[in-house]
């Protein structure tokens, strides 16, 4: 399994911006269906957005659609996640993973690599 390794996490206030990078080991992410999820203490773990190998992009929309913007550099096997006008509900360990085509984007279950997390704190 290959490792993948989240960045540009931090704490910031209601309102603020950050942007997540994923840099992944692999030759492109043009192979994988790359996506986000997070964390929250005492919840379980849960879909963000994920991104196609064409580059077609779902979001959980309840959440963070309209706000979260997920990008991928298939050259430089980088994904991120621009995050604005962020919520104290926001508040996570985000994790970003990859899984082979073809699986559902939303499962958990479908993806085979994972980064260790970036935590974002929001504060009120």
């Amino acid at each position: 399994q290959a490792q993948l390794v989240e960045s540009g996490g931090g704490l910031v206030q209601a309102g603020d911006s950050l942007r997540l990078s994923c840099s992944t080991p692999f030759r492109t992410t043009m192979w994988y269906t790359m996506a986000w999820f997070r964390q929250a203490p005492g919840k379980e773990r849960e879909f963000v957005a994920a991104v196609s190998r064409v580059g077609s992009t779902t979001y959980n929309t309840d959440s963070v659609k309209g706000r979260f913007t997920l990008s991928k550099d298939d050259r430089k096997s980088t994904v991120y996640l621009q995050m604005n006008s962020l919520h104290p509900e926001d508040t996570a360990i985000y994790y970003c993973a990859a899984a082979q085509p073809g699986k559902p984007s939303q499962e958990v279950s479908s993806y085979d690599n994972w980064g260790q997390g970036t935590q974002v704190t929001v504060s009120s």
